[in-house]
């Protein structure tokens, strides 16, 4: 019997939130819509620019994470904060959501807690500008046996292999928990984090168990269309998840593949609609369900967490798997 049946690793990023509108994101010379690293001083600027903001932690794989806490999984979080007001923070929320957080906040060192500025304009995109800090020195020695190697899951986030301490913790967690006899995945995290580390991930789509990516990211691993890029993912992964803001889900288990479709809703944030996807697919996984049923309860998942602000899932996700049919 594992301690846990979840363990994710990545970096441990305090959220903060705030409605903005096209003209202050344009006048900020924000990106609208994706994920930029910032320096620490730009990071200040926008937080001193963000009116009514609220905190959650984040982070993309802590919220699955917390996802998967939600339906009441044992899970566990690997991350570095600082021993500072948004590093207590964030230890104290994950462990008071039920997921343990088993590394304590570093006290010492200048870099500190990572925080990630999101804009969430009117139309639900949100445009995400994260300040790293402390969580760009997550290393091996962050990895212990005792997490790693007691997942039955394992749930990794592209974004570590940016630093090559990351990609250590990286590699190690996933060799301690599938020598121990577990099953380790990675999300691609978005298309530039593929065009920076294509080789890698390539790599580590043959050796992994199960890979999650977006339509853009696929097509960007491959450099080729969807089509050709998912034959191909087929041939080399275990499991293959591709979802298609949207549009069906496609599912691929060697010769199986499904389609599942999604219900359109106009978000209200669609901030950790891929995060929460992934919490409700590996929760079928799992569970021993299908790909089909996996991937339906991911997309109940996604609709629910975009329906309000903020990353992290507000009902009983468990309680609307049941209403649709689903456990």
């Amino acid at each position: 019997m594992k301690t846990y049946d979840v363990v994710g690793i990545g970096n441990a990023i305090v959220d903060v939130f705030t409605q903005a509108d096209d003209s202050f994101i344009e006048m900020m010379g924000i990106e609208k819509g994706i994920m930029q690293l910032v320096e620490r001083e730009r990071g200040e600027l926008l937080y001193a620019a963000m009116k009514e903001r609220v905190q959650a932690p984040g982070g993309s794989v802590a919220n699955t994470i917390a996802g998967l806490g939600n339906l009441g999984l044992r899970t566990a979080f690997i991350g570095r904060v600082h021993d500072d007001a948004l590093g207590r923070f964030y230890a104290k929320t994950m462990a008071d959501g039920g997921t343990a957080f088993p590394n304590p906040p570093v006290a010492g060192g200048e870099l500190p807690t990572s925080r990630s500025m999101i804009f969430v304009s009117p139309d639900g995109e949100r445009s995400m500008n994260t300040y790293l800090g402390i969580s760009s020195e997550l290393g091996p020695d962050d990895v212990s046996d005792a997490v790693a190697g007691e997942a039955v899951l394992l749930f990794l986030e592209g974004y570590l292999y940016d630093k090559p301490k990351g990609k250590q913790a990286f590699e190690r967690a996933a060799k301690l928990c599938r020598n121990a006899g577990g099953k380790a995945g990675i999300a691609l995290s978005d298309p530039f984090c593929v065009d920076r580390h294509r080789d890698d991930f390539r790599r580590l789509v043959k050796e992994l168990d199960y890979v999650i990516g977006n339509e853009h990211e696929w097509s960007s691993l491959y450099q080729t269309d969807l089509s050709a890029a998912l034959e191909q993912a087929a041939q080399d992964a275990g499991v293959v998840v591709c979802t298609r803001s949207g549009d069906e889900v496609i599912l691929v288990r060697g010769e199986e593949m499904v389609t599942v479709p999604v219900n359109r809703v106009v978000p209200v944030d669609a901030t950790g609609a891929g995060d929460q996807f992934a919490a409700g697919f590996l929760y079928g996984l799992a569970t021993g369900q299908s790909l089909t049923v996996a991937g339906r309860m991911g997309c109940v998942a996604a609709a629910e967490v975009i329906s309000h602000f903020g990353a992290r899932p507000e009902a009983d996700l468990k309680a609307l798997f049941r209403k649709d049919g689903l456990i």
